[in-house]
């Protein structure tokens, strides 16, 4: 009772395992450089200009608040909004760009038929690198 147990949890285990693997091998794996496609976005510069010019902004408004406020604690709020509100301007010029891009890797991860796209740098070995597909399909 106990040999015929064991050897139906065997084969049970065994089965799964099988049906793991080639549930695995229906996969393919694709890697992009996410920064790189970022960065190879035809208006990636102008953005970059963007967001210094209201880094330089926010700075001298900081500045002026900081100038302008009596205590140590109103002066700590006023540099702490100005980041807050130059974060929030950057992310909303960014934003169309990382849509550029994602929309990018899904259209070349179709094309290819890759079911699964992970960073570059998180994996440790293989994977169909479709970084230069993307930034093809950016431009």
């Amino acid at each position: 009772m106990r040999k015929t147990a064991a050897i139906l949890i065997f084969v049970s285990l065994f089965a799964l395992c099988a049906s793991f693997a080639a549930f695995a091998a229906d996969d393919v794996i694709g890697v992009v450089e996410f920064q790189r496609c970022v960065a190879s976005h035809p208006k990636f510069q102008q953005v970059q200009k963007q967001m210094k010019a209201a880094d330089q902004k926010k700075k001298n408004e900081a500045e002026a608040a900081f100038n302008k406020a009596a205590s140590d604690q109103k002066k700590y709020e006023a540099i702490q909004q100005k980041q807050m509100e130059l974060a929030k301007e950057q992310r909303g010029l960014m934003a169309p760009l990382l849509k550029d891009v994602d929309l990018a890797i899904r259209k070349v991860a179709q094309a290819k038929k890759i079911t699964v796209v992970m960073e570059k740098d998180a994996t440790f070995a293989g994977g169909i690198d479709i970084t230069s597909d993307v930034i093809s399909a950016l431009k």
